[in-house]
């Protein structure tokens, strides 16, 4: 494969997607939830951000797929999908629909980016 910069709209719109999911969590513990000193979350979202930013390697979006997988996987499995619906502190709901729809949106345009960059490479080896 060509190394190749990949700073696409669509790949600004993941950067973006990422980052704007990581303010969700910052939202989230400025409004008092739990959350560890250095949350590992913000690894999960601000390293593939970064490195499809300022890399230029296709396998950066296969972290950013695998991260919003993982993090919407565990937003169901660890039952926190139920704080999504509690009134109880609204900061916390606000930032978990902010960073919830943002990874998601940050998975859709991953799968869709890797999908063109594959069509892109099978077109070229034809």
């Amino acid at each position: 494969m060509q190394n190749q910069k990949l700073i696409t709209p669509a790949n600004k719109a993941i950067v973006a997607a990422l980052t704007i999911a990581a303010a969700g969590v910052v939202i989230q513990i400025v409004a008092g939830h739990p959350y560890p000193s250095v949350p590992p979350v913000f690894f999960i979202l601000l390293v593939p951000a970064a490195l499809i930013a300022f890399g230029k390697w296709t396998w950066a979006l296969v972290l950013s797929l695998l991260a919003g997988f993982f993090l919407t996987m565990g937003l169901f499995m660890s039952g926190a999908y139920k704080r999504l619906f509690q009134t109880s502190n609204w900061g916390d709901t606000i930032g978990l629909w902010i960073q919830s729809v943002a990874v998601l949106l940050a998975l859709i345009l991953s799968i869709q980016s890797i999908m063109r960059q594959f069509k892109k490479h099978q077109h070229v080896r034809q």
